[in-house]
């Protein structure tokens, strides 16, 4: 065995889970075609209807909003620091 996982990717992932829940295959044709052990499809399937359900009851996760006044905030923080570590280490005299 290689030691390496497979990664699947979240279209796969979405495509199996589908069918999966409609149901026209069986959970043995759908390992078969897709080549992926029932407990993988199983747990996308699961997800996939809690997803579901979630972004029905407003409780999907929201994309973080971007503020450009914090993002200047956070660069103004980030020169200071690199300020004070070209700083200190021409001090420590490295």
């Amino acid at each position: 065995m290689t030691g390496q996982r497979k990664r699947y990717s979240a279209d796969f992932k979405a495509k199996v889970a589908l069918e999966a829940i409609w149901g026209e295959l069986t959970m043995a044709q759908l390992v078969s075609k897709h080549g992926v052990h029932q407990t993988m499809i199983n747990a996308w399937r699961k997800q996939a209807i809690e997803g579901m359900a979630a972004s029905f009851s407003g409780k999907a996760e929201a994309a973080p909003v971007v503020d450009g006044a914090e993002i200047d905030r956070l660069h103004a923080k980030i020169v200071q620091l690199v300020v004070a570590r070209d700083f200190l280490r021409k001090a420590s005299g490295r």
